[in-house]
């Protein structure tokens, strides 16, 4: 009978969950509401439902080992969901002492960037990597490390925020409260920040000038840059500047062999990647100058969280 593990990756808007082989098959996905249920009981119970239809839809019997789940603020070492400001259970949520009332088996859960890591460790390009990082550039801009093979949490479950770096002094606010944080300035909402900075400081004709805050995509402004809109060509510039200066900083403290970018604004390409590379190597220290990759992620864009969930529970059963 084929072994599987259930992925999770529970969103502030959707959760996706996926029923994937050690091979990193996924044999069948399905997205829920995060936000339908305020109740965590009553979501956890839908979550299961669909969970089993699906399993139920499989074309031969399957043996579930363990579930998987990457969620925003969540601590690897007590199971919990600790005061994530974009789902709807505020303060401490023992999430897997919840859903093992569903499931008997063994479950892990981590933050989102850190499954992302493990997912590519596991299924994709970093599967001959020891040390390398993954930054993934969503709404707000996550970050997992990993250093002589192992996942880097740190004494309470919360190490490797590079997102909340401070990148300027009494700079942009953060949804945390705090000012000048890198992710303020590198990701979806941070590049579309960017843009209307530099609308208000230019006068460049754009197509941006017409549109409002709410209605701009990080796609719209990639789709832009690339027909040659100088306040698009102008943000990535910006945003690339800001990354790989921040990147410069980051190998110092890992000297990883590879960095990779994963998530919507990543899939811009060289429009992002391009700065990206020629800021880290301006300000890296000599001796690690030409030694770090800067890599697009190997998971594709649409089940990767859910990969990378189900990879925890590969990896953590190895062990």
């Amino acid at each position: 009978m084929k072994e599987i593990a259930v992925g999770i990756d529970i969103g502030g808007t959707f959760t996706k969950y996926g029923i994937v082989d050690k091979e990193g098959n996924c044999l069948i996905d399905g997205t829920i509401s995060s936000t339908d249920n305020k109740d965590i009981d009553d979501f956890l119970l839908q979550l299961k439902t669909v969970i089993d239809n699906s399993l139920d839809n499989l074309p031969q019997p399957v043996k579930m080992i363990g579930v998987g789940i990457g969620a925003p603020k969540g601590n690897f070492y007590k199971g919990t969901i600790e005061y994530a400001s974009n789902l709807n259970w505020k303060n401490v949520v023992p999430i897997i002492e919840l859903f093992q009332k569903h499931y008997d088996l063994p479950m892990f859960l981590t933050n989102d960037a850190n499954a992302a890591a493990i997912g590519e460790m596991v299924y994709g390009g970093a599967k001959d990597m020891k040390n390398f990082i993954v930054i993934t550039l969503g709404t707000g801009l996550g970050s997992g490390f990993v250093v002589n093979g192992e996942l880097v949490y740190g004494h309470d479950g919360f190490a490797g925020e590079i997102g909340h770096v401070t990148v300027e002094r009494d700079g942009r606010m953060c949804a945390t409260g705090r000012r000048g944080s890198l992710e303020t300035y590198v990701s979806a909402s941070g590049i579309k920040r960017t843009i209307f900075q530099l609308l208000a400081d230019s006068l460049y004709e754009s197509e941006f000038r017409n549109i409002t805050f709410n209605d701009l995509t990080a796609k719209m402004i990639s789709d832009a840059a690339k027909k040659g809109d100088k306040i698009a060509l102008e943000a990535f510039e910006i945003t690339g500047k800001y990354l790989g200066e921040a990147l410069s900083d980051t190998v110092l403290h890992t000297s990883p062999e590879a960095i990779f970018l994963f998530g919507g604004l990543a899939n811009s390409g060289e429009l992002i990647f391009e700065p990206t590379k020629r800021h880290l190597e301006k300000n890296l220290l000599q001796i690690f100058q030409d030694k770090v990759k800067i890599l697009p992620s190997d998971l594709t864009d649409t089940n990767a969280a859910v990969m990378g969930a189900s990879a925890l529970v590969w990896k953590e059963l190895s062990k």
